[in-house]
C-alpha cells in the first residue's frame, strides 16, 4: 500500500471531522485547499489565542491537505518540541486512516519535527554540496560552553588583568548574534552592556570558536539554524528546497527568530503552500532571540497579502478570567486584534489578592492550596507562576515545613546529568575522533588519566592521519595501560560505520557501568538514568539518529538527580511564567503582581521589553481555566541587585492593570483584619524586623 493510500481511504471521514470545528477552525482548515479553491495554496496566517484549540486546528488542516491529495511525504511541519511534532502527527493519523491503520499513518509525515531537528537532517542530506562532513556531531549548549571556554583559555583572554567575560556569558553573546542576526556591537549595548569594553576580543573569540568547530566536525544548535539559512541563501538550492515540499506549516510562529522567518521565505518567497499559526499576544521568548515582528510583518510579505484567521472561542477559561486578560493585552501598544470568548460562565472574578510581604503570601499560597484539595482540585492542578525563579525562595521554605510536595519547574535536565553526558561523550568521540571536548571527558573515565594525559592522547589523535589514530599504542600511565586497551578496542569497534545499532550502545552502557562505582559515591540512584538511555536508545534506527534527537530534545531525568518528589503521586507545580506557556492548570496563582517583579526592573529600558513583560502576564492569567489569583505584597524581598545589595522594597500593584481596569478584578486583602493582630505571620514580620536591627547594628 502506497503512503497516500489510508488517506484516499477515509477523505470523506477527513471530511465529516471538519464539522466537529467552529465556523472559524473550520476556515483555518480548510482556505485555499483542493483544486477547486480561488485562493489555492495563497499564505495564510491563523491568529490562535489562549486555549483556542490551536493544535486541533492545525492536525485538521493537515489532514484536510492529505485527504484532498497533497502528498505526506512532501508535507514540511515545523513546531518548537519533538513531543509537539508526535503528538501533531498522531492526532492526524487519528484523522486520516482508521484505528487498524494508524501505525502505517503516523510514519506518513516524515518531515515532522521541530526547527533544529528538521535542520540537521538537511544539512546531512546536502552536506556534500553545501563543503559539511555527513558526520558532524552536535553539540549540547554545555559541549558548546566548553569549546568555547577551551578557545578563551588558548587565546589567552582567561588571563586578562581585568576580569574577561566567562564561558557561559560568551556563548550567550554569541547565540544573540547568530539568531537576532545584529552586529556584534548592537547585541552588547542592548543586552550585554557590561562587555561593550571587550567587542574586539569578542570578534576574535568568537572566530577562533568557528574555526575551532570547523576543526573538529561539530555543530552546535545556533549551526544548524544558521547553515540552513546559508544554503537557502543560495537561489538554486533554496528553489530545490522549495519544491522539495508542497506545504509549510509552522506551529508558534511568534516564537520564531530572524532566521527561522528568513529560512521559510527562503523556502517559499510567494508564500504559496505556506501556512502559520501563532498569537502575537503570546511572545514571551525575545531573550532567545524570538522577535514578535516575525508574526505581525508576516501578511505584508507577499501580494496579494496572507489571509488571515483569528481563533477567539477559547475552550479553557472561564469567562472573567478571559476578560481581566482581553483588558489587560489590550493596552498593548501594537497587536492584531481579537477579543478572546468562553462559554464557560462563571460569577468568579480573577483575584486581586493584596499581603503585607512575601511571608504572608506564603501563608497565603498555602492556605489556599490546601483549600481547593479539600475541594477536590488535585495539587497537580493547581499552578503558582513567577517572573523569576528566586521569587518562590520563601515559598518554597514554607512548602518544604508544612510537608507539601511540589515540583519546581527549570530543573536539572537529563543532558545535565554527568553520568548521562559521561556515555553520551563515549559514543561521540568514538564516532568523531576530532571531537576534542567529548574526548577530554571520555578520556577521564578511566582511573589514572588525568587533563595533561587526555590532552596528549587528543593531540596525537589531531595530528594522525584519518583513520589512523592507533588508540592502542597512545602514551598512557602504566598503571592503567590493562584498562586503556580494552577501551581503545571499544572506542574503534563503536566507531565503525557498520557497528550495530543498539548492539554498539550496549557495549558502551556495559563499559561504563562497571566504571561508575568508582566515579560516583550515589551510583545506584544514577544507573536508573543509564538504563532509561538504553530503553531511549533502542527505539532510533541509527547511532546517527540517537545522537542527533536526543541532543536536540532531551526527556527529562527519572533519577533522583531531576528533584522530583518521587514517593508522591500528587504534588504543586511551581513553574516560571516562561515554562508554563502551553500549560494549563485548575487554579493559578501568579507571585509578585507588583512593578518591579513583573515587569522586571531588569527589563523596562525599551518600550519593546514593556510590551513583552505585559504579554507575559497576559500568559501567565490565560493559563487559568477556573481560579485565578494575582498576589500584591505590600513590601517584597530583592536580592542582589547591583549597586544596592540584598534589601526590602514597597511595591505597588502592576502598571499592567491601572485603575480603570480594576472592574474585572475581586480585590481582597489577606490575612483578614480579624486576624491580622495574631497568629504567626505578625510574629514573623517582628522577628524580621529584629534581625534586620540586629544586622545594621554591625554596619
Amino acid at each position: 500500500m502506497t503512503a497516500a493510500a489510508p488517506a484516499t481511504l477515509t477523505a470523506e471521514a477527513g471530511l465529516a471531522a471538519l464539522v466537529r470545528l467552529n465556523a472559524a477552525q473550520r476556515e483555518a482548515a480548510q482556505f485555499g485547499v483542493g483544486p477547486d479553491s480561488a485562493d489555492r495554496d495563497r499564505p495564510l496566517l491563523v491568529i490562535a489565542g489562549a486555549g483556542s484549540g490551536k493544535t486541533d486546528t492545525l492536525a485538521h488542516r493537515v489532514a484536510h491537505l492529505i485527504a484532498q491529495g497533497a502528498d505526506p511525504g512532501r508535507i514540511l511541519l515545523l513546531t518548537f518540541s519533538r513531543r509537539a511534532a508526535d503528538e501533531m502527527t498522531r492526532r492526524v493519523a487519528r484523522l486520516i486512516a482508521p484505528a487498524s491503520q494508524r501505525g502505517l499513518a503516523s510514519a506518513m509525515l516524515p518531515w515532522s519535527g521541530t526547527f533544529h531537528s528538521v535542520g540537521a537532517r538537511l544539512l546531512r542530506d546536502y552536506a556534500g554540496r553545501i563543503g559539511l562532513d555527513a558526520a558532524f556531531v552536535i553539540h549540547d549548549r554545555a559541549d558548546s560552553a566548553d569549546l568555547m571556554n577551551l578557545v578563551r583559555h588558548e587565546l589567552g583572554f582567561s588571563a586578562k588583568t581585568k576580569r574577561f567575560p566567562m564561558k557561559g556569558t560568551c556563548l550567550a553573546i554569541y547565540s544573540a548574534v547568530v539568531n537576532t542576526q545584529d552586529e556584534l556591537g548592537a547585541v552588547l549595548q542592548a543586552t550585554f552592556p557590561w562587555c561593550a569594553e571587550w567587542q574586539a576580543d569578542l570578534q576574535c573569540l568568537f572566530l577562533a570558536y568557528v574555526e575551532a568547530k570547523q576543526a573538529q566536525r561539530v555543530l552546535d544548535y545556533d549551526d544548524l539554524l544558521l547553515y540552513w539559512a546559508q544554503m537557502a541563501g543560495e537561489p538554486a538550492l533554496a528553489r530545490e528546497l522549495g519544491e522539495q515540499f508542497s506545504h509549510v506549516l509552522v506551529d508558534e510562529y511568534q516564537d520564531t527568530n530572524r532566521l527561522q522567518a528568513a529560512i521559510l521565505l527562503a523556502l517559499k518567497p510567494d508564500g504559496r503552500g505556506l501556512t502559520v499559526v501563532g498569537d502575537d499576544a503570546q511572545s514571551i521568548y525575545a531573550f532567545r532571540g524570538a522577535t514578535v515582528r516575525n508574526i505581525l510583518d508576516f501578511p505584508n510579505h507577499f501580494s496579494p497579502a496572507a489571509h488571515r484567521v483569528t481563533l477567539e472561542r477559547n475552550y479553557r477559561s472561564t469567562q472573567p478570567i478571559l476578560a481581566a486578560a482581553n483588558a489587560v493585552i489590550a493596552r498593548a501598544s501594537e497587536r492584531f486584534s481579537k477579543d478572546l470568548w468562553s462559554e464557560r460562565v462563571s460569577s468568579q472574578r480573577p483575584r486581586l489578592v493584596s499581603v503585607r510581604d512575601d511571608a504572608d503570601q506564603a501563608g497565603y499560597v498555602v492556605e489556599q492550596t490546601l483549600a481547593r484539595r479539600e475541594d477536590g482540585v488535585k495539587l497537580k492542578a493547581q499552578a503558582v507562576l513567577f517572573r523569576a525563579a528566586h521569587h518562590s525562595a520563601r515559598l518554597e521554605v514554607e512548602l518544604t515545613r508544612r510537608h507539601i510536595p511540589f515540583v519546581k519547574f527549570g530543573g536539572l535536565k537529563f543532558l545535565e546529568a554527568a553520568h548521562v553526558k559521561d556515555v553520551l561523550a563515549v559514543l561521540r568521540w568514538a564516532r568523531n575522533p576530532r571531537d576534542r571536548i567529548s574526548g577530554f571527558r571520555a578520556l577521564q573515565l578511566l582511573a589514572g588519566i588525568g587533563p595533561k594525559t587526555a590532552a596528549r592522547v587528543l593531540e596525537n589523535v589531531a595530528a594522525a592521519p584519518p583513520g589512523c589514530a592507533l588508540l592502542d599504542e597512545q602514551p598512557v600511565p602504566e598503571g592503567s595501560r590493562a584498562a586503556w586497551a580494552e577501551f581503545a578496542a571499544m572506542i574503534g569497534a563503536l566507531g565503525q560505520t557498520a557497528a550495530a545499532w543498539p548492539t554498539a550502545f550496549d557495549t558502551a552502557c556495559a563499559w561504563y557501568l562497571a566504571q561508575m562505582e568508582r566515579l560516583f559515591e550515589d551510583a545506584l540512584v544514577r544507573r536508573g538514568d543509564i538504563e532509561q538511555l538504553a530503553r531511549i536508545a533502542a527505539t532510533y534506527p541509527s547511532q546517527e539518529r540517537f545522537l542527533t534527537e536526543l541532543t536536540l530534545d532531551p526527556p527529562d531525568a527519572t533519577s533522583d538527580q531531576s528533584g522530583a518528589p518521587l514517593r508522591d503521586e500528587d504534588y504543586l507545580i511551581l513553574s516560571t511564567i516562561h515554562s508554563a506557556k502551553g500549560q494549563e492548570w485548575t487554579a493559578v496563582t501568579l507571585l509578585n503582581t507588583v512593578d518591579g517583579c513583573l515587569p522586571s526592573d531588569l527589563a523596562t529600558g525599551s518600550a519593546q521589553e514593556i510590551e513583552e513583560e505585559r504579554r507575559l502576564l497576559y500568559v501567565a492569567m490565560t493559563r487559568a481555566k477556573d481560579h485565578l489569583d494575582l498576589m500584591v505584597p505590600q513590601r517584597f524581598y530583592v536580592s542582589q541587585q547591583a549597586g544596592l545589595g540584598d534589601r526590602h522594597v514597597y511595591g505597588s500593584r502592576t502598571r499592567f492593570i491601572p485603575n480603570s481596569l480594576l472592574a474585572h478584578f475581586e480585590q481582597t486583602s489577606w490575612p483578614a483584619p480579624e486576624q491580622a493582630g495574631s497568629g504567626t505571620p505578625q510574629s514573623h514580620q517582628a522577628a524580621l524586623d529584629l534581625a534586620a536591627r540586629m544586622r545594621a547594628m554591625w554596619r
